[in-house]
């Protein structure tokens, strides 16, 4: 569920991109008014706005949005503009091709999407990028972890809540011969089991296997796997579970200890405002015994807060 708010006399796509092209004149930008009409625009309403400025200035606003913009706000708006395909394409893009090769960020966002993202998010990479994603994840990973994400990007699952109980016990006993059973693990049937099935059936398999087995299947793989092999299925079996509990995680790791990981922050509110923030924001509430809101509050400051609390919305 979204928490973006949408101001109920919405102004014309024409009017926001002339409120726009007026924070950028002058000298210094008025940061504060880009966030207020940004910050409350839908996918859609963005992309007229994009197509009004462009229309009416001879130019993207993206270019003015980056002369304009410094630091983190930038980083979060650079990305906020885009819709969601375009949004995590540039994410993946980025982590897998730029000066700080980040495998870990790009294996995050591809096994926490669903079948029908990713498949977007592949149209959205080529065109944007003139490259196939799998050709990026086949020069940059290695091992079992290219092959469980060229598996998992490649696969075209099932998205609804149905699945086979009889299959859901096969799986179950399958991974547990692969794994804990056995002298060595049988990555193949990880991989496949864990590529090829829907969210649905991965956890009816994780709760199959506690019960037969007597211990958790994420114990088992962090048990029987390792580096990024293992986040990649710990990501997909912790979001087939509960994926506002795991985004909840990464919000809390993101802002714990010294110093914010606002690379990582960014990209969670950002990409999960238009889907499931309020789920996000109810799971860390239970989890931490404090407001979302209120840990960004503390964590960072002018309008980079201020765009951050109005995405993700009041307490």
């Amino acid at each position: 569920m979204s928490t973006l708010t949408v101001p109920p006399n919405l102004s014309s796509p024409r009017q926001d991109a002339i409120d726009l092209y007026k924070a950028f004149k002058g000298f210094g930008c008025d940061s504060s008014t880009v966030v207020k009409i940004l910050a409350h625009r839908d996918a859609t309403q963005r992309n007229l706005i994009q197509h009004e400025y462009r229309a009416m200035y001879h130019e993207e606003l993206t270019t003015r949005l980056s002369k304009e913009l410094g630091g983190d706000l930038k980083k979060a708006m650079m990305l906020w503009i885009l819709d969601p395909a375009n949004r995590d394409a540039t994410i993946v893009r980025q982590a897998l091709t730029g000066d700080v090769i980040d495998l870990r960020a790009a294996t995050e966002v591809l096994c926490s999407r669903t079948p029908s993202m990713i498949q977007t998010i592949k149209q959205a990479y080529l065109a944007r990028f003139g490259a196939y994603l799998e050709h990026d994840i086949q020069n940059l990973a290695t091992g079992d972890h290219q092959k469980l994400l060229l598996s998992y990007t490649g696969v075209i699952r099932f998205e609804g809540p149905q699945f086979d109980p009889s299959m859901v016990a096969t799986d179950a006993k399958a991974l547990y011969k692969a794994g804990e059973k056995k002298l060595g693990t049988d990555e193949k049937v990880f991989i496949h089991i864990f590529s090829e099935r829907s969210s649905a059936h991965l956890a009816a398999i994780a709760s199959t296997y506690h019960d037969a087995y007597g211990s958790s299947l994420e114990k088992a793989v962090k048990s029987e796997t390792s580096g990024l092999f293992e986040f990649g299925l710990l990501t997909i079996l912790r979001c087939a579970e509960n994926p506002a509990k795991y985004f909840a995680k990464l919000l809390r790791k993101s802002m714990k200890g010294l110093g914010t990981n606002d690379t990582m922050l960014i990209r969670v509110v950002v990409s999960r405002t238009e889907i499931d923030m309020q789920y996000i924001k109810a799971e860390y509430q239970k989890k931490y015994k404090k407001a979302l809101s209120a840990a960004i509050h503390s964590e960072t400051s002018g309008h980079y807060r201020a765009f951050l609390l109005a995405l993700v919305g009041p307490n």
